[in-house]
């Protein structure tokens, strides 16, 4: 194992540098893929930041999920492959194939170079998003067996990561041969920040300690950063990880108020700005007529999206840090690294 190579695709991600990371830690050396090779001293930055100098261990191969060039380059050589590199919230896209279009096509073209490549598994980072979307109210916490309901109510982000992973395993089973898949779809993903730019669901944290005008009543599930890299490892390497997905959360979901209230509590003044007032739903429909930012919002409100990690529990032995710890750990990244807002 210490010297096999693993490819990280997108490696400006959140989770993607952590799982270099993780797979640095571990004796791996490892390649990653960025869109500009002009970024490299900028994650390198950000590993060193997470405790990480690895020189020649880690290198970089220009490649974009819309293109065939560099992706032959990317997975020579290599035994293993973490795919998270997919479209993320950025304001950008104006219609749904926006999203769903690299994001399908970047699935494919990525199995099919590592199928060409002999890659032994792909570790494909997917979502929640494919799994809670689009449901009635749910009585029970969600699992692995669920998928989201496009014919729902349904982002385009969540109709996206659902129909990506749906693509990965059709073409696994159509055509991967000997090739392995494992899927992780992880909750929000929270955690020490390693600069500035960094995963959205760091956002809610970063906008509460910021003050924002209250919280409306959204339910989620937290995961931090460094259990979805340790998930990504035993989701590689474990023989009963094949062909199987995991949902990855650290416990039961909280309220957003229940988030204010933690950090209200466990870092006094430094979160003296959070606020602890609910917000009225009719008020956020209401602030949705005029916020397209916030019409995303209104189908969550008083939802209920708790979910299990029992199977990556008990199938890797998979053991995360508890909610309140990961929400901690990124609101004193945040204001250690200067990005609050004074």
């Amino acid at each position: 194992m210490q010297d096999e190579q693993v490819l990280v695709t997108g490696g400006t991600g959140f989770i993607a540098q952590y799982c270099i990371l993780a797979l640095l830690k571990a004796g791996y050396r490892v390649k990653t893929t960025v869109r500009t090779l002009s970024r490299e001293d900028e994650v390198r930055a950000q590993l060193k930041q997470g405790g990480a100098q690895p020189g020649d261990r880690l290198t970089f191969v220009k490649a974009d999920l819309t293109s065939d060039q560099g992706w032959s380059q990317a997975v020579a050589g290599c035994t293993f492959v973490m795919h998270g590199a997919s479209p993320t919230p950025t304001g950008q896209q104006s219609n749904e194939d926006d999203w769903i279009i690299p994001a399908v096509e970047g699935n494919l073209r990525v199995l099919r170079f590592a199928k060409a490549a002999n890659i032994k598994r792909v570790v494909l980072t997917s979502a929640f998003g494919a799994i809670c979307a689009g449901h009635p109210r749910m009585h029970r916490p969600f699992n692995e067996t669920d998928w989201s309901n496009l014919s729902g109510n349904v982002w385009p982000y969540q109709k996206s990561k659902t129909l990506s992973e749906q693509a990965a395993w059709d073409f696994i089973r159509r055509e991967g041969e000997e090739m392995e898949l494992a899927v992780i779809n992880p909750v929000a993903v929270l955690g020490p920040v390693l600069g500035a730019d960094y995963s959205h669901s760091i956002r809610l944290i970063k906008n509460l300690m910021d003050g924002q005008r209250g919280c409306p009543k959204i339910n989620c599930g937290f995961v931090d950063v460094r259990d979805v890299a340790d998930i990504h490892l035993l989701a590689m390497t474990h023989p009963a990880a094949k062909g199987e997905r995991f949902l990855a959360t650290a416990g039961d979901s909280l309220w957003i108020s229940q988030v204010a209230h933690i950090l209200r509590e466990k870092l006094g003044p430094l979160a003296h700005k959070v606020p602890t007032r609910i917000i009225p739903n009719w008020l956020v429909r209401l602030g949705a007529l005029k916020d397209p930012a916030m019409r995303g919002v209104v189908p969550l409100l008083g939802v209920n999206l708790n979910s299990t990690s029992a199977k990556a529990r008990q199938t890797l032995g998979w053991a995360p840090r508890s909610a309140e710890e990961a929400i901690i750990a990124t609101a004193q990244s945040l204001s250690k690294l200067g990005l609050l807002n004074a």
